[in-house]
């Protein structure tokens, strides 16, 4: 008998609490670290949740505030807290922003803006939907630039299969709804909200290591940048001059683009609101703290305040989100109704949110009873491992992995264990932590590898294998370049 969705969620079910009983009734680490074998069963059966999706993930999140507690493990204050901290309110002033973009379709006019700068062939076409897709992306969630840019692309698409016929333009038609996934997906590397893993990790590395200054905003696009950028050539690369070659023949008018921004009309006072804030924010988020890039350093905006220590990016994007429900709208027809408004509010996706506060107090347990520590203490078989090799095994692991889990499921389970490593061993965590955290933003092969492979899959443009063949060279190329910018970066 085939298995359906509702018999893969019931196995997933079970074998979470059939794991959680094995664990606590027959897994021994010693009297010294009793509440890591609870920690332990709480884990097996959270990640069994979560990468079955046997209950919505963020019911699996919960999870934490009722056993903790309930085993003696955390109080439920202790965990509580973990649901809601600075890297959560970073989160939710990014995507009120988002919603502001959205909202009065400035996130159009960006992306069209962006592919009319580039040239009328397909490959260029294709390159100016991945730098719109890869820009924007950087700011708001993967998933929501992928919905955002997808429905353009269709337009076009149709266009040109009703010019050219479906079968001439077909490897157009794939390689462009495959590229708008792929660079939503790079896109988010590049900042530290660009994708759920990246904030996990600010987190994961506060709770391991708080002694240790957190990275900033402006620190991570250093390295985050450069690497989002070559990542979104070469996926270029292989989509249009290896994997879907377009017939040469086959030219786009820039006309298409143009009448659909025409459509937009002229900017609108809240859309240059809405750009205004958006670009502060970027600006302030970059230039919070001192700016180290080696020969030049740039003083950070915050030295002006006594407190300069108590401002963190959190304190930026919650400013600057509450601007957008205080500045009213200048259009008669939306006289007396501000930007954002209350209806807004319930846009905020409050089950990420969750699912962010389940990994933190997992995180959190994992520390507070020990599992890091013994954790770790049984990886160092590795010690001797030179750490080039390292990475590159602890990347190709992450990035298959990746391909039929939640990536940011995973996230939450595999950097508390590499940071339990990186103590036992004594190397830099930001050596292997990072690498990781990047690497499960690269599953390209599969339709359930990352939401946006899921969304441009439901286009209709596209097989499985098309996405495997592609996704397969480009899953072995950031491995590479992962393990290359580790070594430039960290080593």
């Amino acid at each position: 008998m085939k298995l359906n969705s509702f018999h893969i969620k019931s196995l997933g079910f079970f074998l979470g609490i059939i794991l959680f009983l094995i664990v606590w009734f027959f897994v021994d680490f010693g009297p010294e670290f009793h509440n890591a074998k609870l920690v332990a069963a709480v884990a097996s059966l959270m990640a069994t949740w979560w990468i079955f999706e046997a209950v919505p993930l963020a019911v699996t999140s919960l999870v934490p505030l009722i056993l903790f507690p309930t085993i003696g493990v955390l109080s439920s204050s202790s965990t509580a807290e973990q649901y809601m901290n600075t890297t959560i309110f970073l989160f939710i002033g990014g995507f009120v922003i988002a919603i502001a973009m959205e909202k009065w379709n400035l996130h159009k006019r960006i992306a069209m803006s962006v592919i009319l700068f580039f040239g009328s062939s397909p490959s260029k076409i294709i390159f100016g939907f991945m730098a719109a897709a890869g820009f924007i992306s950087m700011w708001i969630s993967n998933t929501a630039t992928c919905l955002m840019v997808l429905p353009i692309g269709l337009s076009i698409v149709y266009k040109v299969e009703k010019e050219f016929g479906k079968e001439s333009s077909s490897n157009f038609s794939k390689a462009l709804m495959i590229a708008i996934a792929y660079s939503s997906t790079i896109g988010g590397i590049a900042t530290l909200i660009g994708t759920p893993p990246n904030l996990i990790f600010i987190r994961m590395y506060k709770i391991n290591f708080p002694n240790s200054p957190l990275m900033k905003f402006g620190e991570w696009m250093v390295f985050g940048v450069p690497l989002a950028v070559v990542m979104m050539i070469m996926a270029w690369i292989v989509l249009t001059k290896i994997i879907f070659r377009s017939d040469k023949k086959l030219v786009l008018d820039k006309k298409i683009i143009k009448e659909e921004k025409i459509k937009l009309g002229k900017m609108t006072f809240e859309e240059k609101a809405v750009m205004v804030i958006f670009a502060l924010t970027s600006f302030l988020w970059v230039f919070r703290s001192d700016l180290d890039l080696g020969s030049l350093k740039i003083p950070g905006w915050s030295n002006l305040f006594s407190s300069a220590a108590f401002i963190e990016d959190s304190t930026v994007a919650v400013t600057m989100a509450l601007l957008l429900f205080l500045i009213p709208c200048g259009s008669s027809e939306n006289k007396h109704k501000f930007i954002l408004d209350q209806d807004d509010i319930s846009k905020i996706p409050w089950d990420i949110v969750l699912l962010f506060g389940g990994g933190f107090a997992l995180a959190e347990g994992f520390v507070q009873s020990g599992l890091s520590k013994l954790i770790g203490q049984e990886f160092l078989m590795l010690r001797n491992i030179p750490p080039l090799a390292l990475v590159t095994i602890i990347c190709t692991i992450v990035v298959f992995s990746s391909e039929l889990t939640s990536n940011t499921a995973q996230t939450t389970i595999i950097l508390p264990l590499l940071a339990s490593l990186a103590k036992e061993i004594g190397v830099n965590p930001l050596m292997i932590m990072i690498p990781a955290t990047f690497s499960v933003s690269l599953a390209f092969m599969l339709p359930v590898g990352t939401p946006p492979n899921a969304i441009v899959f439901s286009s209709q443009r596209l097989k499985v294998w098309d996405m495997v063949k592609a996704g397969f060279i480009l899953n072995v190329i950031g491995i590479i370049i992962v393990v290359i910018f580790t070594r430039i970066f960290f080593l």
